[in-house]
């Protein structure tokens, strides 16, 4: 929650406004969802979340007060069951990064979701898309933007009363934009940029948003249209780095911009730049091409603002620095999964049900007790590091940058603590059992599906005992020539991973990190 000073110090926002409502939020495992679900509960609603992976929303500290559901919002059936008893629908998913079938699939995705809200006699549906601009005919829109416009008009047709909210960059810790705003900021005092950042913006803090989004839930029957969310000022992509700059207190940043750098060209810059791979950063360089700016602010009428909103540019982005700082950011631009592999088994199935599998096990008693020791197997990853040979996992992270995949530099959503489906680097939290077992898998670009799990367990007589496992399940005869190719390097790699996992709960006295290994 962005501004969360305001939930923690006063009443829900909505608390007089009736009885709660049913609320069914889909994309609850993603940056907007993640964050709408608590704004619902402090209003006094209830809420259901349909997810294809349950598991994923365990640790949420909101997840004891919802309702889990599985599904897909591409499986009429699981949509159907979901909808039951359901007053409000939020539509919260869109193919941002599912591959070149991602508009198909958002389109029969929309039509489910109306249809099925429509026989379960779902009051509302509300949908959060993308502000497009007003002299681009919908067709010559970007693929991405072209996708969210026609999955707003398929909701507002589908005879249950929709609320399209449309906004443009959305400022907030975590999120994508912030994220690329951020990185390019502080990463490059100069830059040669695309022409794009001298298009007008009209940018909004993630906190109005959520009050845009929880308000809409409340609107009258008849009410079926498009709404244009913005902030305060309009502004150019140039200004908002400027802006940074000066919030974060950096010097001036000299940017010049070039006509030659295409949106696929601007991709890759922003994948080498920031931790946005490039598959999310191409269709955010191509909406930054068109002046998305809001037409009307009719959203007031039904959703008042509150008292000193919505924030300015320059409020949201000092809010998302302090949670930044204060590592407090609840939910990030890589909270989603990465499309591919949800339903493969995992590497504790009875008798691997997906044919080979490799391993690579690494074991070493420990002085220090299970908690030292689990306190450095939670903190891997991000600023700490991985504990071996930080050039290898560096050149790893730019090839699979390379080819497209996410590289390392997603980092961490807490500097100490996980939770199931974080994203750590170029991994993603699958099980975690505190105390006891972290279990990773990867999301590199690889023949086959890999993982990695650290155990950490009692030691009688004293002391603990690490456990390390990573696993291998390739994928055709590249994926065996993949794991025997890398098989040389693994005593380097994973064997020094152990041995330095152990000395630094050796070297653990309190109960905060005394040291870190990610140089050795």
């Amino acid at each position: 929650m962005e501004a969360g000073e305001a939930r923690e110090t006063g009443a829900p926002e909505d608390a007089a406004a009736g009885p709660g409502l049913r609320c069914l939020v889909t994309g609850a495992t993603g940056y907007i969802g993640g964050r709408l679900v608590p704004e619902l509960l402090a209003a006094g609603h209830s809420v259901r979340c349909l997810a294809r992976t349950p598991g994923k929303l365990r640790d949420h500290p909101w997840a004891g007060q919802v309702e889990t559901v599985r599904g897909d919002v591409t499986d009429a059936d699981s949509v159907g069951a979901a909808m039951e008893g359901i007053d409000v629908a939020y539509y919260l998913v869109h193919g941002l990064a599912g591959g070149p079938d991602f508009e198909e699939t958002d389109r029969a995705a929309a039509r489910i979701f109306g249809e099925r809200a429509r026989a379960a006699g779902v009051r509302r549906i509300v949908y959060l898309g993308g502000l497009t601009p007003d002299d681009v005919p919908v067709e010559q829109l970007s693929p991405h933007l072209r996708s969210r416009a026609e999955v707003g008009g398929i909701l507002l047709g589908s005879g249950v009363p929709t609320a399209a909210l449309r906004a443009a960059v959305i400022i907030g810790s975590g999120s994508a934009s912030f994220e690329m705003l951020r990185y390019l900021t502080e990463r490059l005092p100069v830059m040669v940029t695309p022409s794009w950042v001298s298009t007008r913006i009209q940018p909004i803090a993630v906190r109005d948003v959520l009050h845009c989004l929880v308000g809409s839930a409340r609107m009258p029957g008849d009410v079926n249209r498009t709404f244009d969310i913005g902030g305060p000022d309009i502004i150019t992509y140039r200004e908002m780095m400027q802006r940074y700059a000066r919030v974060a207190g950096l010097p001036h940043r000299l940017i010049v911009p070039v006509p030659v750098l295409t949106p696929r060209l601007s991709s890759h810059w922003i994948g080498l730049v920031t931790p946005v791979p490039r598959s999310i950063a191409r269709p955010l360089a191509e909406s930054l091409r068109y002046e998305v700016v809001c037409r009307e602010h009719d959203i007031t009428r039904y959703v008042p603002e509150l008292p000193g909103r919505p924030f300015t540019f320059d409020q949201a982005l000092t809010l998302a620095l302090r949670r930044v700082r204060e590592a407090r950011v609840t939910t990030r631009w890589s909270s989603a999964s990465v499309p591919g592999v949800p339903s493969d088994p995992l590497p504790t199935d009875p008798d691997w049900a997906g044919g080979s599998l490799y391993t690579d096990v690494r074991e070493r008693d420990v002085a220090a007790s299970p908690g030292a020791l689990w306190r450095v197997v939670e903190g891997i990853g991000g600023d700490h590091g991985w504990y071996s040979f930080p050039l290898a996992w560096a050149v790893r992270g730019w090839l699979d940058r390379l080819i497209g995949g996410v590289g390392l530099r997603r980092g961490r959503r807490d500097a100490e603590r996980l939770r199931v489906g974080d994203s750590l680097d170029f991994w993603r939290v699958e099980e975690i059992e505190p105390g006891r077992l972290l279990r990773l898998r990867a999301e590199m670009r690889l023949p086959g599906l890999a993982w990695l799990e650290m155990y950490a367990q009692e030691r009688e007589g004293g002391g603990s005992h690490y456990r390390q496992r990573a696993l291998f399940h390739p994928r055709g005869l590249l994926g065996h020539a993949y794991w025997w190719a890398v098989s040389p390097f693994h005593a380097v790699v994973f064997g020094g991973m152990a041995r330095n996992i152990a000395r630094a709960a050796d070297q653990e006295t309190e109960p905060a990190r005394a040291v870190s290994v990610t140089s050795r």
